[in-house]
Order: C-alpha cells, then structure tokens, then sequence
C-alpha cells in the first residue's frame, strides 16, 4: 500500500488539523464547564434547527469520553483485584454479574436525585449523573474482558516472570497489560458504543412528576422524535454518525493499529496500515516540537539521577541534594516511594480482610433497606412480576441465540484477513457505536409494515443492541488465533470446514463466552427500552420486565422497581452459578492457549 505523505511546509496541513482538534477541545471543555456551573434548570428547551447541532455534539460527546476514562480506570483496577485476589474474585465477580444485569434505568432515579440533592444550586449534579448513567453502559464490559484476560495469561507466561523474578508492578505493566491489550482496546470499542445506546435514556427523562432533560444528542432526537420531524431526525442521526468517526479517527484508529503490536502471532509478509491520524501526528511539526521539549525534559531527569548515583558510589556528597532538585525530580521520588506503598498494600491479606469487611457492611445496609420497600408489593404483584421476567429472558436468549449464528461465522471471516479488517472495521465501529434506540422509530415501522406485532418486534428491537457485544468478542478472540496452526492445517489439505471446528471455535471460544455474559447484560438492559415505546401519537407495551421497570421508573413507583430489580438480580445469580460458571471454567481449563 502507497504511503500517504502529507506535504511538509512551515505551517501544514497536518498542524493544521492538530489546531483544530485542540481547538474543538479546550472549546468543549469550557462549555461543559459553563454547563456544570449553570444555575440549576431540570429542564433545556432543545432548539432543532442545525447551528445548535455542534453545540449538542460536543456535550455529548465530551460526557461520553469523562465516562470512558473513568470506566478504563475502574475496569483495570477492579479487574486486575478481582483477578489476582481469591477473596475479591469471590465477592466482585458476582456483584459485576449482578451490576451488568441491571438496567440503567434502574440507576437513574437514585443517582440523579442523590446527586441534585448534594448539588441543588448548580447543573453539576444532573451532569454528573448523566456520566454516571453512561459509565454504567461501559464499565462490566470492559472489566469482564480484562478480568478473563488476566486470568487467561498463558502459564509459560507466568512461570518465566515468576523466574525472572518481576514485581506484581512490573509483571502488570510488561506482561499482563501486554497480554490483555488486544481484548481490551477492542471491548473498549464496544463499551463505548454501550455508552452512547442509552444516550437518549440519560439527557431526557420523567422520574414521577419531574422532567429532566440536558442539552445533547440524546435529547434532540427524543424531541425531533415525539414530533415526528424528519428533517431533524436525519440531522441527528447525520450528527451522532460524524461524532462516532471522529472519536474513531482520533483514538479508535489509533489504538487498533498500537495494539497490534501485542498479537502473540505476526501474520507474515502483513503489515497493519498506519491510520491517518498517525499520519497527521508525525507530519505535523506543532507535534514533534512537543516530543522534543518532552524528550530534553526526561534527558535531563536521567542525567541528573545518573550524577547522583554516580556521586553516591563514590562517596561524596551528592551534586544535587534533595532540596536543590527540581519539583519534578522531588514528585519523581514520591511516586517512586507511592508505588512501593501501593504494591505493599494490595499483597497484604488485611487489606482484602478490610475490603471484605467493608463490602459485607455496605451489603447488609443496603439489604435491610431493600426489605422494606419489598414489605409494601403485594403477591399478586409478585406473580405478575415472574410472568414478565419469563418473557423477556425468553427474549433475551432468542436474542442472543441469534447474534451468535450470524456473528460467529462473519467475526471470523472479517479476523482472518487484514483487509478485511481494514475494510470493515470501520463500518462495525459506526454501526455498533450508534445508539440502537434513536432507530426503534424507523426499525418499528418497518416491523409493523411487514405485519409483526409489537411482541415480536420487541425481541429484534433487543438485538438491534446486543449482537455487537458477540461481534466484537469474537473478533478480538479470533485476531489471537496461532497463524502457525492455520498455516499447518492448511498444508495438511484440512478441510475448512474441519480448521473452523479444529481451531477457529476452540480458539474463540473463551472471548466468545465473555461475548454471551455482556450480550445477555446488555439484553437486559435493552428491555427497559425495547419493550415499552410511543411511536407516532401510539403507545406500544408487551409484557416483560423491562417495561415494567420502564413504568415504575416513570411513576415513581419505587416498591415496584425494586421488586423488579430483586426478580431480575434473582435470575441473573442464577444463570452466573449454572450456566456462566461453567462456561468460564470450560473455557480458563480447555479453551486457553498455552504456548
């Protein structure tokens, strides 16, 4: 493939596109700052016409990445614990199963008034809660694939950092990191899709007799939805498409094309091509006058250790005592001394002692409150209740079920070529990115104009959302496939049949159980939205749970809500300690590859 080169002048192209990101940030920045410091207004009156279309992006999209670093933050540090801890593993990994499971609309009136209580004065709390409500459509994915990655490292891997003798803090960073690259960036894909398809649910929404609404992408659809304005839901649909390639440009991109560098196995003779937006970094010379000054800056840092060390073994007094250091070399030390601090605590077994007391007080608080709304649901309620959860796992396992049969075969097909990859990576990205709800209106229509009724309609309207989850599981399980194997089996005249069944399956089979777990999670939480729906001036409901968790939200109706959400947590602990145990121990004994 030709190179692109973009032309070199005093002032580029390249630095050019580099001002305008940076400009489009600091300008997103301080209008989310003014956002957050506004006086408080439960309400935004949402203009549709196209100039307040960047303004809306921009906040959407800026919530979207605050939730995302705060999901990457959690997700390596509960991960990595709940991975490396017997004791946390046996408490976290069931709450996480249980979080995922719960829909975000079961979230939202507890976070958002929580938070407009601590903030009533300023719009920071409905902010906040918006991000929040976001990371919660993020965060179990991520922390899953990290989780089983973790757990998955190859045990040559392990017995030669065990010989070589590297700290938990180097074999995390030079090993384990490394090994759960691939899974990790590709999973933070989807979260982030996760994120935007409950966009609308988190800028627009009733909780009983309150309205809130925030100025975004979300809520402008939802308004140029209730009116039935075309116009304006293509200019949504128009935006919400250029802000998923701009985050893709910018660090989806990007982090595919690093992360290759982590694959146990090179295709040979296959060179990934160099996103543009690496091209646009090393062409621009705003970006390389910024790694030079950082360049001299850490020069200068490890000189200055090396004239110290060398002056301590020589006895003498040092060239540079600690008061004549600079800031940075003093904050060096610290985080040295942190480091050492933090590895200290997490190996001691009071710390998870500390942590289990800790879980087990916050549990029985949150049990004893639990049984008192319970108290006031009466039995037929209950019944009713189990009827519908009956119904939507029904359609949650169709779901599913189908996602697999097509995700499967295409996953694989699209992993085992680079242009393929390159083609349709792209095209994956955008689809499962775009928020799956602002679609149900024209999905719905075409269901209805096929004679469907609203009970089956909802069951496709739930894989709008999920089948993404087993996609891109399966395509980072099969970008870790042994080209060695495929290469052997291929000059053995194997049928291909017989490699799919002999190596592709096996080999993606432990991603693809992570695929189900988070599908099934994300099912559920697609009922809230999928089972309940006003379409042209029509109000459409199946029976289900989401829909009745949808109208206890709505109402207020907190007895009810939490007894849905008991109904679902009951389910969901046991699907984790029949079905989805086993298939996590088939796939960590039989399933992992051990080189």
């Amino acid at each position: 493939m030709q190179k692109v080169v973009l032309p070199q002048r005093f002032f580029s192209l390249a630095d050019l596109l580099i001002l305008m990101l940076i400009g489009t940030v600091i300008y997103g920045l301080v209008t989310t700052g003014q956002q957050w410091r506004a006086s408080y207004h439960p309400v935004t009156e949402i203009d549709l016409s196209i100039r307040y279309l960047p303004y809306y992006t921009i906040l959407s999209g800026i919530r979207g990445l605050i939730a995302y670093a705060l999901s990457l933050f959690f997700t390596i540090f509960v991960g990595y614990f709940a991975a490396k801890s017997a004791t946390a593993e046996k408490i976290l990994i069931p709450m996480l199963d249980i979080l995922q499971s719960i829909p975000v609309l079961a979230f939202l009136p507890v976070v958002f008034l929580s938070l407009i209580s601590v903030f009533p004065k300023s719009n920071m709390g409905l902010e906040l809660g918006a991000i929040l409500l976001i990371f919660t459509g993020q965060v179990w994915n991520m922390t899953f694939s990290f989780y089983s990655s973790i757990k998955g490292v190859p045990i040559d891997f392990k017995e030669a950092y065990t010989v070589i003798g590297l700290s938990r803090w180097q074999t995390l960073w030079k090993v384990e990191m490394p090994f759960a690259a691939v899974n990790l960036v590709w999973n933070s894909l989807l979260s982030l899709a996760g994120g935007w398809f409950f966009l609308s649910v988190c800028e627009s929404f009733p909780v009983g007799d309150q309205n809130f609404q925030l100025p975004g992408l979300g809520s402008y659809m939802q308004v140029a939805v209730a009116q039935w304005n075309i116009k304006a839901m293509i200019l949504g649909i128009s935006a919400m498409v250029f802000l998923i390639v701009a985050i893709d440009f910018v660090i989806g991109r990007p982090a595919l094309n690093w992360v290759q560098r982590f694959r146990l196995e090179s295709i040979p003779g296959v060179t990934p091509a160099e996103p543009l937006m690496g091209v646009v970094l090393k062409q621009s010379r705003i970006v390389r006058w910024l790694r030079l000054l950082v360049r001299r800056q850490m020069f200068q840092r490890r000189m200055t250790h090396k004239m110290n060390k060398a002056s301590q073994q020589h006895g003498q007094v040092e060239v540079l005592p600690e008061r004549q250091l600079s800031p940075r070399a003093v904050v060096r030390r610290g985080q040295n001394v942190l480091v050492r601090m933090v590895n200290g605590i997490l190996s001691s077994k009071y710390f998870e002692w500390l942590l289990f007391a800790a879980v087990l007080a916050v549990l029985l608080f949150g049990f004893y409150k639990l049984l008192k709304l319970l108290g006031q649901v009466n039995l037929s309620t209950w019944v009713i209740l189990i009827r519908n959860t009956m119904w939507t796992g029904v359609r949650v396992a169709v779901s599913t079920l189908l996602s697999t049969l097509w995700t499967v075969p295409v996953g694989i097909w699209i992993a085992t070529s680079s242009k393929r990859i390159r083609l349709f990576q792209p095209i994956i990205q955008v689809m499962a990115s775009f928020p799956a709800p602002m679609l149900y209106p024209l999905a719905i229509m075409v269901f209805f104009k096929m004679g469907m009724s609203f009970d089956w309609a909802a069951g496709f309207l739930m894989m709008l959302g999920t089948q993404w989850y087993v996609l891109f599981n399966v395509l980072a399980g099969a970008l870790r496939v042994p080209q060695e194997l495929k290469y052997a089996l291929e000059l053995m005249n194997t049928p291909k049949w017989e490699i799919w069944r002999t190596l592709y399956i096996p080999s993606i089979f432990p991603s693809l159980v992570t695929g189900w777990v988070t599908a099934a999670g994300g099912a559920w939480n697609a009922s809230i939205v999928s089972e309940i729906m006003d379409f042209r001036g029509e109000h459409y409901r199946t029976a289900g749970l989401g829909a009745t968790i949808s109208v206890a939200t709505a109402n207020a109706d907190f007895p009810l809500l939490a007894a849905g959400l008991t109904v679902m947590v009951v389910v969901v602990v046991m699907l984790n300690r029949t079905l989805w145990a086993k298939l996590y121990r088939l796939a960590q004994n039989r399933y992992r590859m051990d080189l």
